[in-house]
Formats: structure tokens, sequence, C-alpha cells
């Protein structure tokens, strides 16, 4: 790779806090954004009308408890909410990414919302970062991250973001993506948005995807970088970031997007990636296995070395329910999570290229177990809305894991598994299964629409469920 072109922007100086708040890190934080212990489930819908305003987009908040969400214990997020900045705009599509981190070490979790089709001006999809603030009455009030300088039209700043402590002091810092290059924010975070430093590396171009996750076991996150399609290689090579501007490249692996979590229960962050375009979709080399692959490379105490050959898993891998075909996108959308509170992470692998029947596009959600050996095929279950038990039924277009997120809702220890539907109805719909110690249960498991949820349409679908925590690609 080229030597880095990095600008480093210096910005105010953040208050020293007395005891600085590990919001980064600290499990009981992330995703709960009103401090009442559970866990809360960010939607995004980035078609959604602002009364007359065409897809300027929203993101609703599903507020977790001892019986996990429903659609009407809810916040609804928008760019016409108090306090949030700018202003609804057609084709915004303000939700297109959502994450979180205790940005302000608070003790309650912040939402990030990433809007890549934002104007600057009379310049369209430049792109924009938000943070909008948790604390005890739910999310309120919030502050534009700055973007780099020098963006153009179309460079779709904050496609994607992924939070994680790489210092090691205790605040959060941030990796954003975007068509002109990659953005690492440091923390701390001020009221207003300003991180302690910002830096712009352009030499990585039009980047898809950015993973951060402690995969060491030192307490540090690390920053892995997702380019995407490269030089003809089709799945994108994976980097990791020893410093702004400067990397290693993990020659073995691909990925398009991913999460990191320990898989096999050694302490370890283990890296999980999605490679879902296959030779039938896009010409060049290093295609994925047909509809799609996930990858793992597993961490240790040394890290994860360059010589690792990943784990590969697909829908012809053993145990593994479905067969691969062409365009399935297997692995487009992935989360890491435990479902079944045994201590080792699972993978739950979206496929909404799936065809039913003669439908096209109607998609499937694969859940593989991990294990002391590591993630495996066995024991693999794969989902859709045809599956006996869930509501409603698959239809063309549906899209049915299109986003996929692993989250303990209910604070059982068992993680719930979510997917979205944003194809349904042009209204668009999540799907949550709770866990158990036997995995995750069909019966009384729920769909929640974009209308259920307050939302409104007006030319453009919905598209509630587009975006959830989970990783996905943004091509």
């Amino acid at each position: 790779m080229s030597a880095a072109a990095l600008i480093a922007v210096a910005l105010p100086a953040h208050p020293a806090a007395a005891a600085p708040y590990l919001g980064a890190n600290n499990a009981t934080v992330q995703n709960d954004f009103n401090g009442d212990g559970y866990r809360d489930l960010a939607v995004g819908a980035p078609g959604a009308a602002n009364g007359s305003v065409d897809a300027a987009g929203a993101v609703v908040v599903l507020y977790g408890s001892a019986s996990g969400v429903t659609a009407s214990r809810r916040t609804i997020i928008t760019q016409a909410t108090a306090g949030i900045p700018d202003s609804p705009e057609e084709w915004d599509r303000f939700g297109t990414a959502v994450s979180s981190a205790d940005l302000d070490r608070d003790g309650y979790a912040d939402l990030l919302v990433g809007t890549p089709g934002e104007s600057a001006g009379t310049m369209w999809g430049v792109g924009s970062l938000t943070v909008v603030w948790g604390g005890s009455g739910g999310l309120k009030g919030g502050a534009a991250i700055p973007r780099p300088t020098g963006l153009d039209e179309g460079c779709n700043f904050a496609a994607a973001v992924a939070a994680g402590d790489v210092t090691g002091d205790g605040a959060p810092d941030l990796g954003v993506t975007g068509n002109c290059g990659a953005t690492t924010y440091t923390g701390p975070f001020t009221r207003t948005g300003a991180p302690a430093r910002r830096a712009f590396v352009n030499d990585l171009g039009t980047n898809r995807g950015v993973v951060m996750g402690d995969v060491n076991g030192d307490g540090r996150a690390e920053r892995f970088w997702l380019p995407g399609p490269t030089g003809g290689d089709v799945s994108g090579p994976v980097y990791l970031e020893n410093a702004p501007g400067s990397y290693t490249e993990l020659p073995l692996a691909d990925g398009l997007s991913g999460q990191i979590g320990d898989v096999n229960g050694d302490g370890y962050g283990d890296l999980v990636t999605g490679n879902p375009y296959d030779a039938s979709l896009m010409p060049g080399d290093t295609p994925a296995h047909r509809g799609g692959e996930i990858q793992v490379l597993y961490g240790s105490a040394q890290g994860i070395s360059t010589g690792q050959q990943p784990r590969v898993f697909h829908q012809d891998s053993a145990g593994v329910p479905g067969d691969g075909e062409n365009g399935d996108l297997f692995g487009f959308s992935l989360s890491v999570g435990d479902t079944n509170g045994d201590k080792y992470a699972d993978v739950l692998a979206g496929a909404h290229g799936e065809i039913l029947g003669s439908a096209s596009y109607t998609g499937t959600a694969t859940l593989l177990r991990g294990s002391a050996a590591g993630l495996t095929g066995s024991g693999a279950r794969t989902y859709s809305q045809n599956t006996a038990g869930l509501p409603d039924t698959s239809e063309e277009g549906d899209m049915f894991g299109a986003s996929t997120q692993l989250i303990d809702l209910n604070k059982d220890g068992r993680a719930e598994v979510v997917t979205g539907t944003p194809g349904e109805n042009a209204d668009g719909l999540v799907w949550i299964a709770r866990g158990a110690t036997t995995g995750p249960v069909i019966s009384g498991s729920k769909n929640i629409t974009g209308r259920a949820a307050g939302l409104t349409r007006r030319h453009a679908d919905i598209d509630f469920g587009e975006a959830l925590s989970g990783a996905r690609s943004t091509i």
C-alpha cells in the first residue's frame, strides 16, 4: 500500500474526567440508551417520510425490558426532532447506518446515525454523522460529529460506523467509512460532538467497512478496515490499522463487512467477515463461494497473524442448511452474539438474495454455533418467513435478512435473534425471536413493522429494518 496521505486535525482539549467511564468496553452500557439495565434496539428506516419530505429517513429505538421490546415503547428520531442537527431533506436517508457508544462517558449509551445521502450546500451525497445523547429519560438532543474537510459529491461519508476503545483510556474511539476515504476519531467527545482528535486517511480510497474490537486481550480495540473490491479482488482486502495511515494487510483474508466476538470462548475476540459476492454477481479475482460466504479469523495473545488461514463457511459447508446458489448474498449482513448462554458467540448471517420457490429476493438468515473448537456448521439453523411458527410468509422482494443483529434485550444472558426485512410491503419489518438455552425460540416470536412503530410513507418505501447495529455490506 502506498504511503498514507494523512490529514490530522487537533481540536480543543476535553476536560479530564476524574474517573473515566469505560463506556466503550463496558457491556452494561452497550445499546442501553436510558440506563435501565436493558439493551435497546435501534432500527434504521432510511426511506421514511417526514411529513411531505420523501425519504428523509428515521431511526426507531425500541426500549428493552424483561419481556423484550414492543412497538409501543419507543422513541422516533429524525432530523426534525428537537435538538437534532440539520433538517429533513428529500433522499437524505437518515438512518442508513446505526451504531452506539457512550461518547460522553456519562454511563448512558449514545446513538450514532449515519446519513450518507446528506447534502452539503448544493452538493448531493456528501454525508453526515449524528450523535443522539442517551440519558435517564432516553434519547434526547444531539450533535453533529465533524466530518472531514474537502468532501465532495458522492463521498457518502458515514455509510458505516464502528466504535471501540483503541487508546485504552476508557473513551470510545470511532472509525467511519465513505467513498472518499476513511476517518478515525479519538475520544473523548464533548457535548458539541467534537472529539479530542480526528484524522482523515484518504489512501484507502473508497472504504466499505470498519470493524473494531479487542483480538489480543490487552483491553484495547483493534481497528480493521475493509476497503471493498480493489484491483479485481471482488471480496476485498482486510487491513489491520497500526496507526492512522499505517496498516498491515491480512493477505489470506477477505471481507466487505465484519464484526468481532469470542466465537471459541478463549477470551480473545475473533474477526468474522462477510463475503456475499460470488462470480455470478461481480467479475474479478477471489469471488466468494457460490452464493456467498463468511470467514473467521481467531484472536490470540498475539492478535491475528498475517499468516492465519481463515475458516470459511457457506451454504454448502457441512451441517449448514440449504445450498449455495448464484446470487444468494450469504454474508451480506452478519452479527455475533451468544444466543444460548453457553459463553460461545454465535454468528447470524443474512442472505437476502435467497430465492424460495419461484420468488426472488425473499431471503433467509442462518445461525451458526460457536464452540470450544470455534465456529461450526453443526447445529446450524436457517430461518425464513416460511419457517413454521414465524409470523407472515415469504414474498418476492421481502429481503428477509438484509440486516441482522444478535442482542440481549431482556437481560437473561441470551441474545435475541433480530432480522430486518426492509422490502416487506413497502413498509419493512424486523423479526425478533428470544434466546434460550436451546437457541432462538420461534414460538411467540414477533414482527414489528415500520407503520406499527409510528413511521409514514410518501412515495419511497419506508425500508424499516434496512439498518441494525450488526454489520452489512454497503455496496
